[in-house]
């Protein structure tokens, strides 16, 4: 006979390990020098406004 611990088993997970998906999201492909792009302007735009009266 197998010997039998007194042990709870816990049922098996993903070990830590992260599933990523291949399906395109909906939305809007930026690239990261739009994104630089745009977050500079719009600074610019906000110092205009703040010193501009």
């Amino acid at each position: 006979m197998a010997k039998k611990d007194n042990k709870m088993d816990m049922p098996q997970t993903g070990a830590g390990l992260v599933r990523y998906f291949d399906e395109e999201s909906v939305g809007p492909k930026l690239s990261p020098q739009q994104v630089v792009v745009v977050t500079v302007v719009l600074a610019i735009f906000c110092f205009i406004l703040r010193y501009s009266a």
